[in-house]
């Protein structure tokens, strides 16, 4: 029942608490993982804070919609209770971005972030949810799960409590939540081809495909697996691509750096996110100081050719074709298996061959003359921010789009009766109830963690003001007679409606 201004101000409350500690979220990810970009990170917790808040502060989720014409009243319904599970590559950001979708709708959410992120996303969870509550939002509106692991997860995913799981990560946490029995969003794979025609401006189109393979070292899921060139503009590309800093290794060399990305055929998740002068360094390659991308000149395309699948690292192939019938045909032999129904990018200028690429690529979103990996995400194009991108089914997903509120929210439908002689009302001046009390719990308790043991909270409790209390000033006692309270209060309302 909150209305659209309280909802609003809730959000704005969130996403500039959540800007102003964009950098320090950065810092500690990279700390406490290991991998990406500080600077770029902080600008993705800015872009999935008050970045989406100005996204779609202007679209509307909470109040009533009249559609004379078609004599209908639309209700909007928040999906309930949300569990989103958040990756290790996208980690405080994820965050941001799956709350903030939440209280736009109205839903409520409980965070489990990936274990490698754990320590930061927890506190950015917990400060969002302070933030939240300050600003008039229900209490435990955005929990977190602190010590995240599987059984635990597996327990709340599967729990009927739960109304939508929203799930970003790899293809079996994926297939987990799918299988759940709750219903599920959730993504598949990447691996974005990156095509140049030979209508491409050459310097652009490599300025922006090296930028965006060195962003946040690449582990944006959007990002370019390997550039197919026209051979009318390839050798002008290499030149361009490495006035940007990318460097071309020898074939040679090339065999080596397989080996150590691809060990026994899987990637090497040690380099997950470095950046590429350690990559290079770690293989017994040497490159030139400022180096931002390996660019690996590739035998073929192809499932059975590790180069040229996903790399979440400054590693991009480079593939020389003589025709656009052979670059249709290395891209789509790209996304086969992996990365159907994600991501690629075209850089041309004739509309022709931009509309085949997308016609004939099992993908569902194409970025033209722009990076893949912010202009997918939705960052560079008007394509919906995201940190959630739909496959589809091609893809073996539900949602094919970016994940935006728009899928956290649903709409009862008032339908009238179509006929003419029967009228439509006019519902000027008609609102749906205000705000209810709002809930809250009793004096002194707001640890929403799930680290109870022995019936007693743990030492995640803490004071009102968020400073860290004793978990004994908490007695069960008062917490079972409070429960008594609300389940009497229950029961003789529905005394009360019995006829």
């Amino acid at each position: 029942t909150y209305s659209r201004a309280e909802v609003l101000a809730i959000a704005r409350a969130v996403a500039d608490a959540a800007a102003a500690e964009a950098r320090r979220y950065a810092e500690w990810a990279v700390e406490e993982t290991g991998f990406g970009n500080p600077d770029h990170k902080e600008l993705k917790n800015k872009l999935c804070s008050i970045g989406l808040y100005e996204h779609y502060k202007n679209d509307n989720f909470t109040d009533f919609r009249v559609d004379p014409a078609r004599k209908l009243v639309e209700i909007p319904k928040p999906a309930g209770v949300i569990f989103a599970l958040t990756p290790s590559t996208n980690p405080v950001c994820s965050v941001f971005y799956k709350a903030l979708l939440a209280l736009l709708t109205r839903n409520v959410i409980v965070i489990s972030p990936h274990p490698a992120a754990k320590a930061c996303c927890a506190d950015a969870a917990r400060l969002i949810a302070r933030t939240a509550e300050a600003a008039g939002a229900p209490d435990g509106v955005i929990q977190v799960i602190d010590e995240p692991a599987m059984p635990i997860i597996d327990f709340i995913m599967k729990s009927d409590r739960i109304n939508l799981i929203l799930a970003t990560g790899g293809s079996p946490m994926v297939r987990a939540a799918y299988s759940s029995g709750n219903p599920a969003l959730g993504v598949g794979p990447g691996n974005c081809p990156a095509y140049v025609d030979e209508t491409a401006d050459v310097a652009k189109a490599a300025k922006r495909i090296a930028d965006s393979k060195a962003f946040d070292n690449s582990i944006l899921c959007t990002n370019e697996s390997a550039v197919i060139a026209h051979a009318a503009i390839a050798d002008r590309l290499v030149g361009e691509l490495k006035r940007q800093g990318c460097h071309m290794i020898s074939p040679e060399e090339r065999e080596r750096l397989a080996d150590h990305l691809f060990p026994a055929g899987r990637f090497n998740i040690s380099l997950l996110g470095k950046p590429a002068e350690r990559i290079a360094e770690s293989a017994g390659i040497r490159v030139p100081r400022g180096t931002r991308v390996l660019l690996v000149p590739l035998e073929r395309i192809g499932d059975d050719y590790p180069l040229s699948r996903e790399k979440l690292c400054p590693v991009l192939g480079f593939y020389e074709v003589a025709t656009r019938d052979a670059a249709l045909i290395a891209a789509r032999a790209m996304v086969r298996r992996s990365g159907a129904g994600h991501s690629a990018t075209i850089h041309a200028s004739d509309p022709a061959i931009i509309l085949r690429y997308g016609a004939e690529l099992p993908v569902l979103r194409v970025a033209v003359n722009v990076g893949c990996s912010t202009g997918a995400a939705g960052f560079e194009t008007f394509l919906s921010p995201t940190m959630t991108v739909g496959t589809g089914y091609f893809g073996r997903s539900s949602v094919g789009e970016n994940v935006g509120p728009g899928h956290l929210v649903q709409w009862t439908r008032l339908a009238y009766n179509k006929a003419a002689e029967v009228p439509f009302d006019s519902f000027d001046g008609v609102h749906l109830p205000e705000t209810s009390p709002r809930p809250r719990l009793p004096e002194g308790r707001i640890d929403y963690s799930f680290n109870w043991v022995g019936g007693r909270p743990s030492a995640q409790h803490g004071a009102a003001d968020g400073t860290p209390g004793d978990a004994t000033e908490i007695e069960l006692d008062d917490l079972r007679a409070e429960i008594r309270r609300l389940i009497l209060e229950e029961l003789r309302a529905f005394q009360r409606e019995r006829p």
